[in-house]
């Protein structure tokens, strides 16, 4: 478990590598001005930041849970760094991602997780799946796991699918209380036996303090532009309140879970 208080580097782009063409959001692999090699979360990408917003929320959430993350840094892209692109569809979307952008730090020769080839055991997939429930993560499935073996541990990427609720924001208190029906498409769910007991631990670490320290986090220039909220401190605020309502339900949301698992085995 990580219990220092969340904090983010801030890095600057220098070059951009090779893109990584899977799905809409066309990140890619770039080089940043430590050295570092990071794959690019594009603020100009389809989910435009409320993307961004969910990989950061939740890949804090989980790195506080004591997952394996690849560490997330502030991106800076400056706005003359498209003009030598020869691509167009990534010159426009450089163009598009001025400012702040969020990177992911490269696991070289990392290899993706499959099923059938890599086994968790019950304690680590109860884990990951009560994680996916809270943040509502619809992108774990056996298509799609977002999970990569390096040096032979499980780490998770990939979070920019959670939280989709924020992308009408339409009664979203009552969202907060439901249960996660995508539950029943979890790669790990045929293995996570011990939801309870990992229920009881991990509510006990997301405290309000804990959640405020990640949500704070959240620079104010993604919380602007579309926003319902009145400022970027209320928009932020909906997030905390959104997990600390769903955190108060988790007994409804691991039943849910419970009863798909029951269906798979």
């Amino acid at each position: 478990m990580n219990d220092t208080q969340p904090e983010l580097r801030t890095v600057n782009v220098v070059r951009y590598v090779t893109p990584l063409r899977e799905g809409g959001s066309l990140p890619a692999i770039v080089e940043a001005d430590d050295e570092f090699l990071y794959v690019l979360k594009f603020r100009g990408a389809g989910q435009g930041v409320k993307a961004l917003i969910a990989e950061l929320v939740a890949g804090e959430i989980a790195r506080l849970l004591g997952f394996r993350i690849p560490e997330l840094v502030f991106a800076n892209l400056d706005e003359c760094f498209g003009r030598t692109e020869p691509d167009e569809e990534i010159q426009d979307l450089l163009r598009f991602s001025e400012g702040l952008n969020l990177g992911l730090h490269y696991l070289s020769k990392a290899i993706t997780f499959d099923a059938l080839v890599n086994t968790v055991d019950a304690r680590l997939a109860s884990q990951v799946v009560w994680l996916d429930c809270l943040i509502t993560n619809v992108d774990r499935t056996a298509r799609n796991t977002n999970m990569l073996m390096w040096h032979k541990e499980l780490w998770l990427i990939d979070h920019g699918a959670a939280f989709y609720f924020h992308h009408s924001w339409q009664n979203w208190q009552e969202q907060a209380k439901r249960p996660f029906a995508q539950v029943k498409d979890h790669v790990l769910l045929p293995r996570a036996s011990e939801l309870e007991a990992v229920d009881a631990a991990y509510k006990q670490i997301l405290t309000p303090e804990k959640i405020q320290a990640i949500v704070s986090l959240i620079p104010d220039d993604w919380l602007t532009g579309d926003s319902p909220f009145a400022t970027p401190e209320e928009h932020r605020q909906a997030y905390a309140q959104f997990l600390e309502i769903r955190l108060a339900h988790t007994e409804t949301i691991v039943k849910e879970a419970q009863h798909a698992r029951k269906a798979l085995i």
